[in-house]
């Protein structure tokens, strides 16, 4: 987000700060997703509620009307104070609950003392995903119904993951919102580890990492960022030697590969 709509963010994030410390998290983060989607289905409604040229009293109103009753009240005083705030465009309105329903799942990850947990598997799960083509279809599929989808992923996962991870891998394969089931858990997986500050940082390396060297790893991270970093290890045997890092867009390559390629584009250049 950018301008208007940044600063808007950051007024309603405020409010769901102070609603959501004597919330269930859980039920929060379902309901601000469910309105998200919402949102993203009733087009007229979207506009209607972001057009800044409508009083915000009004479009409160309205909000108020159509969940009071329908959601928790943590959830509609986020989603008053939302359709208050101006937007620089209307899909911003929707983009915001669904983030806030993420830090609700990550609060709730949190207070159960899981939080590392579910930053792991939302990385595995992807990985699982990007490894399985009959998997990433099935999930996929706009023309699945929700519940079959959410039958699969029950299955799958409950029992085995965190329930914060469960209901955010759901959300994602239900309402993917024109995003790859991957690219919506990096996303997801960036928010969550938020939630300390901490950056994310997908290492590559031609084989698993002990615990002692990840931890190696992330000190040595931490001491050039100046921030915490969340460490998640991606076994590929194509990096014939040591390592590369991401870190959003920053790559740190130390491979043999990656040596190869920049002598490859220097020859070419």
């Amino acid at each position: 987000m950018r301008g208007l709509s940044r600063s808007s963010l950051a007024a309603v994030e405020e409010r769901f700060n102070a609603v959501a410390a004597s919330a269930d998290f859980g039920r929060l983060a379902e309901d601000l997703s469910s309105v998200a989607d919402l949102l993203d289905r009733e087009h007229g409604l979207r506009r209607s509620l972001s057009d800044p040229a409508r009083p915000a009293a009004q479009k409160a109103q309205v909000a108020r009307m159509l969940l009071e009753g329908k959601v928790s009240e943590a959830a509609l005083e986020t989603v008053v104070a939302a359709v208050e705030a101006k937007w620089s465009r209307s899909g911003d309105l929707a983009d915001s609950l669904e983030r806030l329903s993420v830090v609700a799942s990550a609060a709730q990850a949190e207070s159960e003392g899981r939080l590392d947990d579910v930053e792991d598997e939302l990385f595995r799960f992807g990985r699982i995903v990007a490894a399985n083509p009959d998997l990433r279809r099935a999930l996929a599929d706009p023309a699945a119904p929700a519940e079959g989808k959410e039958r699969l992923l029950t299955g799958l996962l409950d029992g085995k993951v965190a329930a914060s991870s469960l209901r955010l891998i759901t959300q994602l394969a239900v309402h993917p919102r024109g995003r790859s089931l991957e690219t919506g858990l990096e996303q997801y997986s960036s928010l969550v580890a938020a939630q300390r500050q901490r950056l994310v940082a997908v290492v590559r390396s031609a084989v698993a990492l002990t615990d002692e060297q990840k931890q190696r790893l992330g000190a040595w991270l931490r001491t050039s960022y100046g921030r915490d970093v969340h460490v998640n290890v991606e076994v590929d045997p194509r990096v014939l030697g040591g390592f590369s890092v991401r870190i959003g867009d920053e790559v740190i390559d130390t491979t043999i590969a990656g040596r190869i390629e920049e002598v490859r584009r220097r020859l070419a250049g």
